[in-house]
């Protein structure tokens, strides 16, 4: 990997989840997986300072704190992102996952597909809204912002407004 693509990447990811109740078991697997898949690969530029970064993740009723540290521990920047936009796509998108979490256990591979593409559509809604919501602050690429979307979704999960 050459000096730029290192700078402009994640390195670790850290979710608050303090006082948060305990995820359900597909809640816990989509977060090991985004956790996973986006420390192997993503694009992630913090406009003001180069990286590589820590990323750390904190919800509550309202926001999504993004706090990013460099690969010394050290603040780069810290800024809260309103939830307002993203609500409605979080809400639909737990339906959606109960729905097709439940499809795996009795519906034919057919239903368990179509659920599966309005799953998969509100997902990259999601992480579309994500990706404008933090730009100007934030350079990331569409699998980096799926992924976040991914976990924003399991922070929100256990937080209620």
């Amino acid at each position: 990997m050459d000096t730029r693509q290192e700078q402009h990447r994640i390195i670790e990811i850290q979710l608050d989840q303090q006082n948060q109740p305990r995820l359900s078991a597909e809640a816990e697997h989509e977060r090991s997986i985004a956790i996973f898949d986006l420390i192997e690969e993503n694009h992630f530029h913090l406009l003001t300072a180069d990286g590589p970064y820590i990323l750390c993740l904190r919800s509550d009723a309202r926001h999504i704190n993004f706090e990013i540290r460099d690969n010394a521990n050290q603040p780069l920047a810290s800024f809260l992102l309103a939830m307002g936009p993203l609500r409605r796509v979080i809400r639909d998108y737990q339906m959606i996952c109960e729905s097709y979490y439940e499809a795996i256990r009795t519906k034919s591979p057919s239903q368990i597909q179509a659920i599966d593409m309005g799953r998969r559509a509100l997902h990259d809604e999601g992480s579309q809204i994500l990706r404008q919501r933090l730009e100007g602050k934030v350079d990331i690429d569409h699998g980096t912002s799926r992924r976040l979307f991914s976990l924003v979704f399991v922070l929100k999960q256990g937080v209620r407004p």
